[in-house]
């Protein structure tokens, strides 16, 4: 994303929509400039604000002549009042950022807008977690922080050493599956470790006897990153529609768990064989 320096009359709004800070007034020009290497390309600033299109000559005069006499003359502060926001052009490696930034852009790896993973929310269609399994969701950047890729690959190597299997259906596992990329050991393409993301997530699934050994290697690991960063754990209630297991090895690491979400089983299944894997019990810890 760019800033038409002709258009701007840098009326500031822009610099409030910007969720991870990119956007500041120069005082060297007097314009809107965006911080192109902290820009994660959401496209917050472009879809977020009204369009105007005023004269840029006119609101400049208009304003300076109000400031003679301590008086303003602001736009609304949702409005870019000359439309002078202009998105760039992106190649690779830099729209990576948009695939995971932006929440109106399908993601080409899975379908899905915004990070382009369902994570486990939709277990009861596609029997991703099975009985005595849990999934855990690595987040990375959110909210108003952003991450860069280097960061998840120090965390995404660290769990292909513990040997932990990735979700095929996710970006980041996509990314590992690249030329320059390595599933077997976590790596990601070398030409995408500086790109910088609004929010990604890396999602795996270990039997729940691991769980203890999995929280603990994120929490090592998450020490040496320069971002913020949620881990999340889903798992399958059992008949009486409770969980105890997942809840216990929670609160013994210090946890204090609540229901985020809760899968009523309504959905309709799309895929016979994760229905039957459902009904089998998980396979001995490694």
């Amino acid at each position: 994303m760019k800033i038409n320096p002709n258009k701007c009359v840098a009326c500031g709004n822009c610099t409030y929509v910007c969720p991870v800070g990119a956007i500041y007034i120069d005082d060297a020009t007097g314009r809107s400039t965006i911080n192109s290497d902290e820009c994660v390309e959401c496209y917050s600033c472009f879809n977020g604000l009204s369009k105007e299109h005023l004269n840029p000559t006119i609101v400049r005069t208009v304003r300076s002549l109000f400031k003679m006499f301590r008086l303003r003359f602001d736009p609304e502060p949702d409005v870019c009042p000359t439309d002078a926001f202009e998105p760039d052009q992106l190649a690779w490696p830099r729209s990576i950022r948009r695939a995971f930034s932006d929440p109106t852009v399908p993601h080409e790896s899975t379908g899905i807008k915004g990070r382009g993973t369902e994570e486990v929310k939709t277990n009861d269609v596609t029997g991703r977690c099975h009985l005595g399994e849990v999934n855990f969701t690595i987040e990375f950047g959110r909210p108003g922080v952003g991450a860069r890729f280097w960061e998840v690959e120090k965390m995404t190597m660290a769990l292909a050493a513990a040997q932990v299997p990735f979700e095929k259906k996710n970006p980041v596992t996509a990314l590992m599956l690249m030329p320059g990329g390595d599933m077997a050991t976590g790596k990601l393409p070398n030409e995408v470790l500086n790109e910088k993301v609004l929010s990604c997530i890396c999602e795996i699934k270990v039997p729940l006897e691991r769980a203890d050994e999995i929280i603990q290697l994120v929490r090592r690991v998450e020490k040496g990153l320069d971002t913020v960063m949620v881990l999340g754990a889903g798992t399958r209630c059992e008949n009486d529609g409770d969980e105890r297991r997942l809840l216990e090895i929670l609160q013994r690491n210090g946890y204090n768990p609540q229901r985020a979400k809760t899968n009523a089983g309504l959905g309709r299944i799309s895929n016979k064989e994760a229905l039957e894997a459902m009904r089998e019990p998980a396979g001995p810890a490694k």
